[in-house]
């Protein structure tokens, strides 16, 4: 399990559990965190799970795949960095402590 923090853009954080194996997305979800939308249920056929990863932890994620990077172009105001979609990070106990901080809206 790990804790991670969610940031609402007006600057709001929430502080969740969220269960290895999970995603980001799911957690945020299953915690009604509002500012992650995800429309396609976390098929990663959309953006609207899109954050900003805090900058201590951008290096400590896997890598986007490609099918990630193609999703990001879609956006609201991508960061070549710190952009991810939440559908696509696996909750294990490593990501304790992740932060992480939503766009102004979903695209």
């Amino acid at each position: 399990m790990a804790k991670i923090t969610y940031i609402e853009y007006n600057g709001k954080a929430h502080v969740v559990d969220v269960a290895n194996g999970l995603t980001v997305m799911e957690g945020a979800r299953d915690n009604n965190i509002p500012g992650i939308e995800a429309d396609c249920g976390g098929a990663c056929a959309c953006s609207t799970c899109h954050v900003y990863v805090d900058d201590a932890w951008v290096a400590k994620l896997p890598r986007k795949d490609a099918m990630e990077e193609d999703m990001l172009d879609f956006a609201f105001e991508p960061d070549l960095v710190r952009s991810r979609l939440t559908c696509q990070i696996k909750v294990s106990d490593k990501l304790d402590g992740l932060i992480v901080r939503m766009p102004e809206k979903q695209i």
